[in-house]
């Protein structure tokens, strides 16, 4: 049974995974075309194609989302994104030739593994050719090599994440899904509000980083990075207007997952993508995208495998 994000008809996922530096790409295929939003919250995002998702703005469908690690340079794998799709004539329409829309977000796996390792062109090629409608992997692929969470007293406490997915069976034909690679400085919570795991006391059990912030037992690590990113999918039939309220929406299933969460450390950023086939109310979509994100975040958490020096959740219950 498939119940991640590629149970939305159309949709593909792809990685390249490198698990000696420690980083990796996760591309979602849409060659057909999906209507796309973003939100973004948080202090510190390295994004590409944002502006143009955004109502009043002429380009209405997207080709491939890009999820990658390397901070910033990891952008460069959208450049691969484009190649393959260019190859395959995909894109949008222009006087010319089709330009494929690669919008990309990225998060800060640098001080894992190499500080020297991220992901290229080449990389978001190959996350490409490998792509599949397939169930989802989880845990430890993709963007989510890298990712930790609970890091506000430095990464030596945190906890091993990595990439979360899931679906959700509306009702009337509608699926709304997430995929999301949990890099957060915060905190990641159970569904009863306790700490499902985040940073580690030396001693055993979870210090609530809220503490941190209150000052006390130290100060928050200056170079604490982070960011949370994914792409929630639906088949409902969305404007632009309708998918990046979805977007915003889902943010609420972040903060709910994640806490504290949105801080400068983080560069926060969700895309949406609406495959047009089922009509649905966009707030009921928007309701179930926090849903979706939030279960997300935590299947992301229990699929992670310990890596040295960082355990995970698994190792530690």
């Amino acid at each position: 049974m498939n119940d991640t994000l590629t149970q939305i008809t159309g949709l593909r996922v792809g990685y390249t995974t490198d698990t000696g530096g420690l980083t990796g790409v996760t591309v979602i295929l849409c060659e057909g075309g999906a209507v796309g939003g973003v939100d973004q919250r948080g202090g510190a995002p390295g994004t590409r194609e944002t502006d143009l998702l955004r109502p009043l703005h002429l380009v209405r469908h997207v080709h491939a989302v890009v999820l990658a690690g390397g901070s910033a340079f990891g952008l460069a794998a959208a450049d691969g994104v484009m190649r393959y799709l260019a190859e395959r004539g995909v894109g949008q329409p222009t006087g010319t030739r089709p330009v494929p829309i690669v919008p990309a977000a990225i998060l800060y796996d640098l001080d894992l593994g190499s500080a020297e390792a991220y992901p290229d062109a080449a990389a978001g090629y190959a996350a490409c050719l490998a792509a599949t409608d397939g169930p989802v992997v989880e845990g430890n692929v993709g963007a989510g090599v890298g990712c930790s969470i609970g890091k506000l007293g430095g990464v030596a406490l945190a906890t091993k994440s990595g990439i979360g997915s899931v679906c959700l069976e509306v009702g009337e034909g509608l699926r709304v899904a997430a995929l999301v690679a949990v890099n957060a400085v915060g905190d990641v919570l159970s569904e009863d509000g306790s700490i499902l795991a985040g940073m580690r006391r030396p001693d055993g059990g979870w210090m609530n980083s809220l503490d941190l912030l209150r000052g006390a037992p130290a100060s928050p690590d200056p170079n604490a990075s982070a960011t949370v990113i994914g792409v929630i999918a639906t088949n409902a039939i969305l404007d632009k207007e309708g998918a990046n309220k979805i977007a915003q929406m889902a943010q609420d299933g972040l903060a709910r997952a994640i806490r504290p969460a949105h801080t400068m450390y983080d560069g926060d950023t969700l895309f949406a993508l609406a495959t047009g086939e089922v009509a649905a109310d966009v707030s009921a979509v928007g309701a179930f995208a926090a849903e979706a994100v939030a279960s997300a975040i935590r299947r992301a958490v229990r699929a992670a495998a310990s890596i040295p020096g960082i355990p995970a959740l698994q190792s530690l219950t």
